[in-house]
């Protein structure tokens, strides 16, 4: 009888394993250059792309106003092409401006490709239409249907914030096109070179999927590495949550500071105790939140777990000028992450994310001093405080807590 047990899981696993391997390879279609890796472990992909002998240029942005005009006139020097793929666009004078500037780039010739999320499209349907007819291209990334899984297949969206040009110019991080998160604190890094080739391979693999529903437990995008970079991008999935192990990994190898800096903090399990564990070897981890978010629930969720966090030497820090929607990570001084995902169960389970890592020394001085700044006008957690906090507010913690993959 074991011995039967043993055999057909067996069995099973191979199989496992021969349709993750045959899904992988019929997914990788020969369109990169350099070389690849197969990782028959966990079915990934990486591909690593040849850098060229050249420098690679970087700014790393905080404030709206300055990062807003970086890219409009950035946009505005465009000979050859823009790509854009952004998860909210707004109708207001901000998202004018983008909408003006590039219905003229596309009248003087220039290709230009937008990528948004239909959840976010705060346009209607009218407010294209001149770029459109002058040649641009706008896709809408799969618009909400009713069906009789309505929730299940409208809740994964695209969460990636990219802006690529000409071959030379990719921006990459937290901030959608609107002006009511003008005054929000944010983390937009700009780079130059042979680098923006990656992301546009990256946005043109998004725009060309922009209408499927990926969802199932083999469906992945590939990790290009470049130089000393990695783009590491995720498709929605329960099994395959590609950023999050490689957040974890980071973590358990960390030797002596992990920073982690984001608007919405609802790490799972493994997560927590992978910090947790790093705290009680010595390194000091530092978790940076905004003292309220733009989304209440997810405060109260996140409250819920402080005292954990607290009795596990893990520091949070809370900024208090306004909200913070920066997501950045710096570990050991010498590695960097930074991108579109939150660090909460949405991001990692349902949403089409990207995010970058590193550790070019350029961009980790970046990183640092953005987190040094954001540190000057953030408060410690406060563990008495706490304990004291109303009891509405610890009752909704955990009605909300069977809901916290949807936040």
């Amino acid at each position: 009888m074991n011995f039967q047990l043993l055999y057909l899981l067996t069995g099973l696993i191979f199989l496992w394993y021969r349709d993750a391997f045959w899904f992988s390879f019929q997914n990788f279609n020969g369109s990169w250059d350099g070389n690849f890796t197969f990782c028959n472990f966990k079915c990934f992909i990486i591909l690593t792309v040849k850098g060229k002998n050249e420098e690679t240029g970087c700014r790393l942005f905080d404030v709206p106003l300055a990062f807003h005009e970086a890219m409009i006139a950035d946009i505005t020097d465009a000979r050859r092409y823009i790509y854009l793929e952004v998860y909210k666009f707004g109708s207001d004078e901000m998202g004018m401006r983008y909408r003006d500037i590039l219905t003229r780039k596309v009248s003087e010739g220039v290709k230009v490709k937008l990528l948004i999320d239909s959840w976010g499209a705060l346009f209607n349907s009218t407010f294209f239409d001149e770029f459109i007819k002058n040649g641009g291209e706008l896709r809408l990334f799969r618009k909400m249907k009713i069906s009789f899984d309505f929730f299940t297949k409208n809740h994964r969206r695209n969460h990636r914030k990219m802006l690529i040009i000409d071959d030379q110019i990719a921006y990459i991080g937290s901030a959608n096109i609107t002006g009511y998160s003008l005054n929000w604190r944010e983390s937009v890094l700009r780079l130059t070179g042979g680098i923006a080739e990656i992301f546009k391979k990256s946005f043109l693999e998004s725009f060309r999927i922009y209408n499927k529903y990926i969802f199932n437990k083999f469906s992945f995008k590939k990790t290009i590495v470049y130089n000393e970079f990695e783009l590491v991008q995720d498709n929605p999935s329960i099994y395959r949550q590609q950023i999050k192990s490689k957040l974890e990994k980071i973590v358990s190898q960390a030797q002596s500071e992990i920073f982690i800096e984001t608007p919405y903090f609802l790490p799972g399990y493994k997560l927590r105790k992978a910090l947790a564990h790093a705290a009680h070897k010595g390194v000091k981890v530092t978790i940076i939140l905004p003292q309220h978010s733009d989304v209440r629930a997810v405060d109260l969720l996140r409250n819920k777990y402080m005292g954990y966090y607290y009795e596990n030497d893990i520091r949070m820090m809370f900024y208090t000028p306004g909200n913070l929607h920066a997501k950045v990570l710096l570990v050991d001084d010498e590695l960097f992450g930074l991108g579109s995902p939150n660090v909460d169960y949405r991001s990692f389970r349902y949403m089409h994310e990207v995010m970058l890592f590193g550790k070019n020394q350029d961009v980790v001085r970046e990183v640092k001093n953005h987190i040094e700044n954001t540190l000057q006008y953030s408060m410690l957690f406060d563990y008495k405080t706490w304990t004291r906090r109303p009891k509405i507010e610890k009752v909704l913690g955990w009605i909300l807590l069977p809901f916290r993959h949807l936040f």
